[in-house]
């Protein structure tokens, strides 16, 4: 399983735009673009999930640099997500 970040995504891209793109390259079991928690805006970034290792590399090479939407999308594989150090909670 191969987790791909995809960013510079435009504000109007959808889960199903963004599976949609990738399915080309083969299957995908996930794709989620990022939503802001307050202002329910797309924060311009997702994640697209593939099973076989070498679709993955391919849609990545693939969609690198590509036009979706009139933005060119920046895509890579994910990186493990740092802990970041907890701070005081602001409410």
């Amino acid at each position: 399983m191969t987790n791909i970040y995809v960013g510079n995504l435009s504000w109007s891209s959808t889960d199903d735009d963004l599976r949609s793109a990738f399915e080309a390259f083969g299957e995908v079991t996930s794709a989620k673009v990022i939503m802001d928690r307050e202002t329910g805006r797309s924060r311009g970034f997702g994640f697209v999930e593939m099973p076989n290792d070498n679709e993955a590399r391919e849609a990545i090479d693939g969609m690198n640099q590509k036009d979706l939407q009139g933005r060119s999308l920046r895509v890579n594989e994910a990186r493990e997500r740092e802990e970041r150090p907890r701070g005081p909670r602001r409410f």
